[in-house]
């Protein structure tokens, strides 16, 4: 049975990866829960089952080779009923299957659902757990603490220690106790690489396109394949009790049309939702703006601060460079703050830090 660090190892010789100390740290974690649920201990006569290893929480910056980890760790899992999923998107499915579960009259909706889940996977690999929705915030802690107790073993990436999950949310006390849940079920491990190796990747790579045609396309594919590696899957974030769809998300990092996020009726608590859940957006056909698409305009104004005060990367293309974009209509003066922060925003240095969460 080839251990991680053996795979690491052999990806590092063969050019794969570089050799990173913190990422080296993390592995004999991930071993241990393998290694673990690979040989659980017998039950004996009379007495009850062992508890099961404690999870994982492996939280850190961007870019640090977390989401590599986890998925490296389930590709060894030898057989071992395991489901790996974003967190926004496995939320999503539990609040479908409640709905479903109320129309059976049941009193408690979470139970069965905590149930079903239990009973189909031994571990659940999370990428990017993080709280943003009060609904999800009060879900949360009932529907783990049923996870754990029937056994699950849960592994989770996030860009915060678990401390800071919904921090400042609504009714935040009454999430606190899922945080102390998270402490005693699973060892929290800070990947502290002092590389970010998405932004060494971006380093010197175009981030903006103009004009709007078909060699802009082909450019934001190719940034796309070569971060993200695949076509990706829509990402559903819960806003307010509403829906809002992202058309692809893979590790940390989306992609969405202009008009899908600035062509509907979204709005500041949207656009926080998405700096929250994405490290990288590529923006295809930002537009001309002015008076005729004025609504659409305050709407980009609105999300390029929400993004800029997380510091996401942002990759677009668009018709105009960023002090061309906005000639004519109200608005044109206020309009100067965001160019100058599009135009910063592709600089070598933009991104995230832990720190800065």
């Amino acid at each position: 049975m080839t251990s991680l660090r053996e795979t690491y190892d052999a990806m590092i010789e063969n050019g794969t990866l570089h050799a990173d100390d913190a990422q080296l740290a993390v592995l004999s974690e991930f071993d241990r829960i393998r290694d673990a649920l690979l040989h659980p201990v017998k039950r004996g006569l009379f007495r009850k089952a062992p508890e099961p290893p404690k999870g994982l929480y492996l939280w850190g910056g961007v870019g640090r080779g977390k989401s590599m980890l986890m998925d490296m760790f389930v590709d060894h899992l030898d057989g071992i009923p395991t489901r790996r999923v974003h967190f926004h998107a496995f939320m999503q499915e539990i609040h479908g299957a409640m709905h479903e579960a109320r129309k059976t009259g049941v009193d408690d909706a979470i139970a069965p659902v905590a149930a079903e889940v239990a009973a189909s996977v031994r571990l659940l690999a999370f990428d990017e757990m993080q709280i943003t929705d009060i609904t999800d915030a009060m879900i949360v802690g009932r529907l783990f603490e049923a996870l754990f107790s029937a056994g699950v073993v849960v592994v989770t990436t996030s860009n915060r220690l678990p401390d800071a999950l919904y921090k400042d949310g609504l009714n935040r006390n009454l999430f606190v106790p899922f945080i102390e849940l998270i402490k005693a079920k699973m060892v929290v491990h800070e990947l502290a690489s002092p590389k970010d190796y998405r932004q060494d990747r971006l380093a010197g790579t175009q981030v903006y396109f103009t004009p709007v045609n078909a060699e802009a396309r082909r450019a934001m594919d190719a940034v796309w394949q070569d971060l993200a590696g695949s076509a990706g899957s829509p990402l559903v974030l819960r806003v307010k009790g509403r829906d809002v769809e992202i058309p692809q998300y893979h590790n940390g990092m989306a992609r969405a049309r202009f008009h899908d996020l600035c062509g509907t009726a979204l709005g500041p608590a949207d656009y926080l939702a998405l700096a929250e859940a994405v490290r990288v957006l590529l923006l295809d056909g930002i537009p001309s703006l002015g008076r005729s698409n004025f609504n659409e305009a305050k709407r980009f104004v609105t999300l390029i601060d929400a993004l800029y005060e997380a510091r996401v990367r942002l990759i677009c293309s668009a018709a105009a460079a960023p002090e061309m974009l906005y000639l004519e209509g109200e608005g044109t003066f206020e309009f100067e703050r965001t160019a100058s922060r599009l135009r910063e925003m592709q600089s070598d240095g933009w991104g995230v830090d832990a720190n800065q969460r």
